[in-house]
């Protein structure tokens, strides 16, 4: 039924570049869908409305295509089509995003609706240089000016929103993200006859998937295939990194998969490589289907996901010989499998209408 009060946000408007993403707007697609079977009217800015994930927008959704998935165009846009639709509530589904939410504020001042932003990757970034480093903190003590509200996805990661953003603990929700569903009729696509290691997320740098490739030749056993389910601007040097190893006829980039879960479930084990992550859902999807992980230490809310030794193994970022001895742990012929482990969030959708309403009705 359609919501008829007033006190409630009943349009929301949200945004991404494209559909050619990963996780940030996998996720806000099933946040989508259960806001538009809720009744609510929701508006989606896009820049680019093609890639993977096109198939995957709900019906019911009000889209607008942009035109540009750069992002200096959506800073330019978004604020424009806000200030043209005068949506109830602006959902930001990421850190990415949060430039085009304080664009948006700045042009609009105090007709500018609240602003929710989603923390979707790590506030406390390692890998950063000591003045990039600077800069970025400096910019997230912005964020209290511009966002009204800010959800986390677990405890720790509120935790460090309230202290890298300077955000009042009255300003910040934890809501699991929506757990992934399986898509019926999805293509599978084609995987090793035996046993492999499967990475899944964008050819990115942040994933740093040349510390897996180069662990393959390290590893006790030498039948172990290596599988890579994502696509991104670093495929070149992937390809040119296995064929310089020699390991074309072990390690495969099959690109994007419309479902991963049934490659997840199939996997000896899954692999997390990356310097940073917010909480990532491909630990909880492999957990909730019983495969091991083994992951870097990328972010505080790894250890709220692998909380014991059963279920995996957590490595320091830049430890290869640590990286390749938990794989080699995981990957021994009989290694017991961990029992499957419920994934947090069936509710997301309704905490999140309840958070917007509470907003729009003050």
């Amino acid at each position: 039924m359609p919501v008829s009060s007033s006190a409630t946000a009943r349009h929301i408007l949200t945004y991404a570049q494209s559909w050619r993403g990963g996780g940030v707007e996998r996720v806000q697609l099933r946040l989508l869908r259960d806001w538009i079977a809720a009744g609510r009217r929701v508006t989606l800015l896009i820049g680019d409305p093609s890639g993977p994930l096109a198939a995957e927008v709900p019906d019911g959704v009000e889209t607008i295509a942009l035109g540009s998935a750069r992002y200096r165009h959506l800073l330019a846009a978004v604020p424009h089509q806000v200030a043209r639709l005068r949506p109830d509530l602006i959902f930001c589904p990421g850190n990415h995003y949060t430039s085009i939410a304080a664009a948006t504020r700045l042009r609009l001042g105090r007709a500018c609706p609240a602003i929710v932003a989603k923390v979707s990757n790590a506030l406390v970034r390692p890998d950063q240089h000591f003045p990039v480093a600077q800069g970025y903190r400096a910019w997230l003590r912005l964020h209290p000016r511009f966002i009204t509200h800010v959800v986390a996805m677990t405890s720790a990661m509120a935790g460090e929103a309230a202290v890298a953003m300077g955000m009042p603990a009255g300003r910040i929700s934890v809501i699991p993200n929506p757990p992934a569903r399986a898509i019926p009729g999805a293509v599978m696509p084609g995987l090793p006859d035996g046993r492999f290691l499967l990475g899944v997320g964008r050819l990115e740098p942040q994933k740093r998937w040349e510390r897996l490739i180069d662990a393959m030749p390290h590893l006790a056993d030498p039948a172990i295939a290596l599988v890579i389910l994502g696509e991104g601007g670093q495929r070149p040097a992937l390809e040119a990194r296995i064929a310089a190893l020699g390991l074309g006829d072990r390690i495969s980039l099959p690109g994007h998969a419309a479902d991963p879960l049934p490659v997840i479930a199939r996997a000896t084990v899954a692999a997390l490589v990356s310097d940073f992550e917010g909480v990532p859902g491909v630990l909880r999807e492999a957990l909730a289907l019983g495969t091991p992980v083994v992951t870097t230490d990328s972010t505080v809310a790894v250890h709220e996901i692998v909380t014991g030794p059963t279920l995996g193994t957590i490595v320091p970022a830049g430890d290869a010989a640590a990286l390749i001895a938990a794989l080699d742990h995981w990957l021994a012929p009989g290694r017991a499998r961990p029992a499957p482990v419920p994934q947090p969030g069936e509710a997301a959708g309704e905490e999140y209408l309840a958070l917007f309403d509470g907003l729009v009705g003050r």
